[in-house]
This record gives structure tokens, C-alpha cells and sequence, in this order.
């Protein structure tokens, strides 16, 4: 069988493989399944499957089943639960877990065992997840796709020739395929919106500063310094699940705790008919294939339907200024990164007048002081804007992706 053939069919056949966060977090403190059961479930169907889909790169069952004895036992004893407990889940391969090898993807970290959880990691295991295995990134989480030459490529579950995007595609394909209930992936550009969306399930990135990520890789393995506007979030196969994690692993690190806590706002109604929806479908400077308006369109009709309130005019910035803005914002953090030699090499070809992609993108990394504070100031301005819209509106709709899934092929043509 197929992975397509088996996620295409009844749920009936593997129930807890289809089954929600939220479900099975309930199940465990009922004792209608146990974590060892789960934990042995999931693991079958990665044997059984992952051959076909390379989602996971990385187990560590011994222990898992150790922690996961210990989970039902506490069960048993009637001792309180954190919010996840014995359910087992995996990370993405940017994530550092203590004693598990964690790559990012990167042949010159095929060896590197972390000594310590990242943060995002620990408040898993503290909400009682057992975290059993790593799933693939492309390298350093740097691609719209994903594959990387320590662990090969990672397919789309519904169709194997098709990429699951990326760079959170191992664990957007491990969710969709029922390997896994939720996963814990990271966002810079669209790393976890656009995977979420290729396989469909859910995905959330947080704002930044919501969650800390430390411990993710890049920047280097033991750095402090992490990319503005990099996040980690999850990705689940239920909507309430995206709040049971993110309650899990929101607020400040340690090194901040003294100083602010998180206290996020409730929601505006209790139904869909007591909210403002603006609405950004399509746009010139990022055209959408007609057969994804199609179904954004049939989702817009269906939020109408209960009554909210609905705007397809609102249009809070210029989104080809944005994209800019972002690049000219993002791109200069790589400069870090980069050894000597490399940052050499791109002050030479951004001292030419080429437009060429590779030349544009040296002129951004070598930037300035000067001319990385004036993005800045923009940033700040169409930070005030988009505070500004949401005063009047409580949700924009807009695709994650413009197009359908990409096949392997045509990414890899030239």
C-alpha cells in the first residue's frame, strides 16, 4: 500500500493515527489508550511507510519507551498531568533535543549530539510530551523544500512526486501521513505555513518573541543570537491543537522571565459571526493560480454563510514593497554565518552593477550599517500600519501559497 493509499483511506482501519492532539491528550488521562501504545503505533507506521515518504531522520525508541512507561505509570497513580502528557511526538532536525542527534540538514553537523533541550524542546517535555525522533529539514531550514544531502529527500504524502515544501516538510508530511499527532517546526519565510498548507494540516507561526528559539539551528549550535523574525511553532492535525501546544511552549526565556510575561488577549466572539474578516486573495505582483481562488473562494463563501462580517477590498500594504523590505531586513543576518572566505566572496560580486539573483542577494548580506537601519525604519512604519488594520478587522485571510504543490521534477529542472 502506498502512503497516499493509506492516508486516502478509512480512518476506521488506524484511528489513532488520525486522531488530533487534543483527542489523544483526552484519551491518555481517560486510559483508553496507553503511551507505550501510541509510541508502538506510531513507530509501525514509520516502518512501515517512511520508506516511501523520508519524513524521519532520526529515533531514539529505547528511551521514548522508557519515558513512555513512566507516563502511564503517573497516569495510573492518579499524579498530575501536563497538558501532553505521554503523548509522543518528534521535532524538526533544527531543533536541538539533549542526546539526540540533531543535523539541521548539514553535513558538518552529521555528528552533533546536543547536551541540552532547546527551550522550545524542554517545555515539551514539561507539558509531559515524550519526544522520540527528529524530522527533515533541508539544509540549515534555508530551502522551499526539503532535502539535504545527510538524509535525502522528504515526499508529499498524497503524492509522493510532489515536494512537501519546506523547510518544515519532515514535519508537516510525519503529521499528514499519521506518523505523528503534532510536530514542532520553525518559520522564517514560510516555513511552516507553506509546508502546512502542501500537506494539509496545521500550522502555526507565532509572532516573533512569542516562543524562544533558542537552541534552533541556524544560528550555530551554542550561539545566542538568533535571526529577527525567526520563529518555532507547530504543526498539528487539529486547529485546537495549534492552542494546546502554543500554550505549552509560549513566554519568555529564562534570561527574560524577570522581566515581562505573556498574557495574550482572548478571542473577540465565541462564534464566527461576531468577527470582522478582511480578505486578500489574489494581488499583481503575486498572481494566484485560478485553481487555488477557486477553493480560497469557496472558503470565503463559507465563513459568510454564519454571518461575519466579510472585506475583499482591504489591502494594508504594498506587497511587493513588503517582500523587499523583508529581503533587504533578513538577508544581512546571514552575514554571520558566513566564514571569512564567504563573506569575501560576497563583497566581491556586490561591488558589481549585475542584477543577477546571486549578485542582488551579496549586496543585501554585505550591507551597511546605514543601509540596514533604513529597512528598519520602514519595518517599524508598516509594523504601525498593519497595527493600525487590525483596530477595525480580527482576521486577513490570504493564501499561504500561489500556486499547486510543485513536483520534484520541475523544481529540480533547470
Amino acid at each position: 500500500m502506498t502512503v497516499h493509499e493509506e492516508i486516502s483511506g478509512t480512518p476506521a482501519a488506524a484511528p489513532a493515527a488520525w486522531a488530533t492532539a487534543s483527542q489523544l491528550a483526552r484519551a491518555l488521562r481517560r486510559r483508553e489508550v496507553s503511551s507505550r501504545e501510541l509510541l508502538t503505533g506510531y513507530l509501525d507506521r514509520i516502518d512501515r511507510l517512511d520508506r516511501q515518504l523520508g519524513a524521519v531522520v532520526t529515533l531514539d525508541a529505547d528511551r521514548a519507551y522508557d519515558e513512555a512507561a513512566d507516563a502511564d505509570q503517573a497516569i495510573a497513580r492518579g499524579e498530575p498531568l501536563g497538558p501532553l502528557h505521554g503523548l509522543p511526538v518528534p521535532v524538526k532536525d533544527s531543533i536541538e533535543v539533549a542526546g539526540m542527534r540533531t543535523t539541521a540538514g548539514a553535513p558538518e553537523l552529521g555528528s552533533h549530539v546536543p547536551g541540552r533541550d532547546a527551550v522550545a524542546v524542554a517545555r515539551l517535555r514539561a507539558g509531559g510530551a515524550i519526544v522520540f525522533g527528529k524530522t527533515n529539514t533541508p539544509t540549515f531550514a534555508a530551502d522551499a523544500q526539503t532535502e539535504n544531502t545527510v538524509f535525502g529527500r522528504t515526499s508529499n504524502p498524497w503524492d509522493v512526486s510532489r515536494s512537501p515544501g519546506g523547510s518544515s516538510g519532515g514535519p508537516a508530511a510525519a503529521v499528514a501521513a499519521g506518523l505523528c499527532a503534532l510536530d514542532l517546526g520553525s518559520d522564517l519565510g514560510g516555513s511552516i505555513r507553506m509546508p502546512a498548507g502542501y500537506c494539509g494540516v496545521y500550522g502555526l507561526r507565532p509572532s516573533a518573541g512569542l516562543v524562544p528559539v533558542r537552541g534552533h539551528i541556524p544560528p550555530r549550535p551554542g550561539d545566542l543570537l538568533a535571526p529577527d523574525l525567526a520563529v518555532i511553532g507547530p504543526l498539528t492535525r487539529g486547529a485546537r491543537d495549534l492552542e494546546l501546544v502554543l500554550d505549552a511552549i509560549a513566554g519568555p526565556d529564562d534570561a527574560n522571565a524577570v522581566a515581562w510575561r505573556l498574557r495574550l488577549p482572548p478571542p473577540r466572539a465565541g462564534s464566527l459571526g461576531g468577527y470582522r474578516v478582511a480578505v486578500w486573495l489574489d494581488d499583481p505582483s503575486c498572481p494566484v493560480d485560478d485553481e487555488v481562488l477557486e477553493v480560497l473562494d469557496a472558503a470565503v463563501q463559507a465563513i459568510r454563510g454564519p454571518g461575519a462580517l466579510v472585506d475583499t477590498s482591504v489591502r494594508p500594504a504594498d506587497l511587493r514593497a513588503s517582500k523587499r523590505l523583508f529581503q533587504l531586513l533578513v538577508q544581512p543576518q546571514l552575514a554571520h554565518l558566513m566564514t571569512d572566505a564567504q563573506f569575501d566572496d560576497a563583497l566581491t560580486a556586490a561591488g558589481g552593477n549585475c542584477e543577477h539573483p546571486h549578485a542582488r542577494w551579496a549586496r543585501m548580506v554585505t550591507q551597511r550599517v546605514r543601509e540596514h537601519t533604513m529597512p528598519a525604519e520602514g519595518a517599524a512604519r508598516l509594523a504601525a500600519r498593519w497595527a493600525a488594520t487590525f483596530r477595525d478587522w480580527d482576521v486577513l485571510l490570504c493564501p499561504n501559497e500561489t500556486s499547486r504543490v510543485f513536483l520534484w521534477e520541475a523544481w529540480l529542472a533547470p
